[in-house]
Order: C-alpha cells, then sequence, then structure tokens
C-alpha cells in the first residue's frame, strides 16, 4: 500500500517537471479565476452590510439624541402610530442595537467607532411603510418627523438602497461572469495539461496496461495532478485577497467618514470563509478537468 503512495506522488510531481510551463499557465489562470470570486463574494457581502440597516423594508429611520426623554420617546411613538395609514410597522433600535449595527457599518474606522459607547450613541426608530405609500407620502412624513422632539436627523432610504443596489448588481453580475469564463479556461488549461502529460506517457501506459495494472492505478497520479493545480491556484487566490482585503481595510480609513465605504469593509472572519471556498472550488475544478482528460485519452 505504501508502495503505491510512493509511486502515485512521484509519478504526479514528475509530470510537474515535465510539463512545467503548462503546469504554470494552468496554476496561475485557476488563481486570477478564483481571485475573482472571492473578490465578487466579498463585494457582495459589503454591499450587504450598507444594506443591513434598511432591513425588512425599512424605508425611514428616526435618528433620537442619546438624551432623549421618555416623554420625547412617547410622543414620536404616538405619531409614528398616528400615521398608520403610510407607516405599515415601526421598531425602535436602542443604543445597544445601534451600537451593534455601528460594529457592521464602521467596521474600517476603528477611531470613530471607539468612540461611540452606550452613553453617546443616538437610537432609531425604524418605519416601514404600507404598500399604497408612493415616495412623495413618505418625504412628506420624514419631513414631519424631522422637527421633532428629540430628533437629530430623518434618513430616507429610497435614494441610498437603489443606488447600493445598482452597484451590487452591476459589479456582482459581471466579476461572477468574467470569473465563471476564467475558470472554465482553466479547467480546460488543466484538462489539456493532463491530455500533454498522458500522451507524453503513452509508452509507459502501455507496459503498465501488458503487465497488469488497471485503469484506476494509472489514472490517480493524473486525477492527482490536476486536483493539485486547483488548489494551488486555490492558495495563491486566497493570498492575493488576503493582501487585498488587508490594503482595502487600511485604506478606507482615509475616506470620508460620511462617504459609507467604511461598510464595504468584510470582517469577522468572512474573508477565511471565502477564501475556504476558493480551495474547494479550486479543487473541485481541477479534478473536473484532470478527471474528463484521464478518462477520455487513458487508452492510447
Amino acid at each position: 500500500m505504501l508502495s503505491r503512495v510512493r509511486y502515485t506522488f512521484r509519478e504526479t510531481f514528475d509530470s510537474f517537471r515535465r510539463n512545467a510551463t503548462l503546469t504554470v499557465a494552468s496554476i496561475i489562470t485557476a488563481a486570477i479565476s478564483l481571485l475573482g470570486v472571492g473578490l465578487t463574494l466579498l463585494s457582495q457581502q459589503g454591499f450587504d452590510n450598507l444594506l443591513s440597516k434598511w432591513e425588512g423594508g425599512v424605508e425611514m429611520i428616526i435618528f433620537m439624541r442619546n438624551d432623549v426623554t421618555e416623554d420625547q420617546q412617547a410622543l414620536i411613538e404616538q405619531n409614528l402610530d398616528a400615521n398608520n395609514q403610510f407607516i405599515e410597522s415601526w421598531t425602535y433600535c436602542d443604543a445597544q442595537c445601534s451600537l451593534d449595527e455601528a460594529g457592521r457599518v464602521l467596521a474600517a474606522e476603528p477611531g470613530t467607532l471607539d468612540l461611540l459607547d452606550l452613553s453617546n450613541i443616538p437610537s432609531q426608530y425604524k418605519a416601514v411603510p404600507t404598500e399604497a405609500t408612493d415616495v412623495a407620502l413618505l418625504r412628506q412624513v420624514s419631513d414631519a418627523f424631522a422637527g421633532g422632539p428629540g430628533v437629530t436627523e430623518v434618513v430616507f432610504a429610497e435614494d441610498q438602497i437603489s443606488l447600493i443596489e445598482q452597484l451590487q448588481s452591476f459589479f456582482g453580475f459581471r466579476l461572477f461572469l468574467l470569473s465563471g469564463f476564467l475558470l472554465l479556461a482553466a479547467i480546460l488549461l488543466i484538462w489539456n495539461t493532463i491530455r500533454t502529460a498522458i500522451f507524453a506517457r503513452r509508452r509507459e501506459i502501455e507496459v503498465m496496461k501488458l503487465v497488469g495494472a488497471t485503469d484506476w492505478f494509472i489514472r490517480i497520479p493524473f486525477m492527482l495532478e490536476g486536483l493539485l493545480h486547483g488548489l494551488i491556484g486555490g492558495a495563491l487566490a486566497s493570498a492575493g485577497l488576503f493582501a487585498w482585503n488587508s490594503q482595502w481595510t487600511s485604506g478606507v480609513q482615509g475616506f470620508p467618514q460620511n462617504s459609507g465605504f467604511a461598510a464595504l469593509v468584510v470582517t469577522n472572519g468572512y474573508d477565511k470563509f471565502v477564501m475556504l471556498v476558493m480551495l474547494g472550488i479550486g479543487a473541485v475544478a481541477g479534478a473536473i478537468g484532470s478527471g474528463i482528460a484521464a478518462s477520455r485519452f487513458l487508452d492510447v
């Protein structure tokens, strides 16, 4: 058993050496395509962070002063209930809730985030309009709340949500499409590399078959080679994604605080999850390309 394992790895790495140019080309192509997949997933998560405060159909947020009194809060809540023909439902996000949300939205601005605590962060009311409420009426309602007691600001969501969703759709579709084409190219390159390796060793394969070697015994080193192509490409793409995300995280800190780009920084280990996904896709792509080639061209 041990001798078979040694044979498999020896033949795999010998094939790496014999087809060095094609091997490097397939690995680089796989790495670039997988990096595109990773960047797409990170950008989509960043846009989701931007949209997180508008989840559940929320289209109007009323920010309250941190020193708001209970009577002022009660008056705002009465007005929200009184406008039930325009506002279907509303929820109150207290200081702790607002602080948790700021942790996502201001992930790239640790300096600003450190200045916020339960004593100075504003609480907020999030309102969901009824289906019959058009934009003009909702703007009138938001303007009425803007002058309410204890209110610091009323944010209307339509323009922000529309812009963010357009950007998310634009970048997501095009990046995924480009990544898909590059991944297909990587599979074809791996397929061609394995085919070339099989043709280069066709005499050895004929002799191995004559002495009783099974197709799977011959096929496994070639399939392992393709699998390693994908894994190495995934590892290179993961390193590139880590460097990209690190540079983006540090670079965003220099942007204006009201630019909104801070929320595009991905935290909480999601980038590590994306790296694992990239490794998995690379392994599957390499296995597909090499498996097809080894099955189709083994009869030499």
